[in-house]
């Protein structure tokens, strides 16, 4: 337990912080699966956007941003050749 005011202080702040790091997490974690289920350009770019609101709070590193973000356009990519190919 915490025994300065500025200890008790911190546990305060960080679990706020948890909550609001959940809820960013979450977002993440739902956009990229929509897009994974269907992937379409508007849900490449809600995921985009999802992983860049993360990397600039903090809550996930910039690398994995980007490679989350790479491995999605190339889904995307690999989609619009299986609808060409059809055709």
């Amino acid at each position: 337990m915490p025994v300065t005011k500025s200890a008790k202080k911190k546990v305060r702040r960080d679990k706020r912080h948890y909550l609001i790091n959940q809820k960013i997490r979450q977002r993440v974690k739902v956009t990229v699966k929509a897009m994974r289920k269907k992937p379409t350009k508007k849900a490449l770019q809600k995921a985009s956007q999802a992983l860049d609101r993360a990397t600039k709070k903090g809550v996930i590193h910039k690398n994995k941003a980007s490679r989350l973000k790479s491995q999605l356009a190339k889904l995307l990519q690999k989609k619009k050749k299986k609808t060409s190919k059809k055709s």
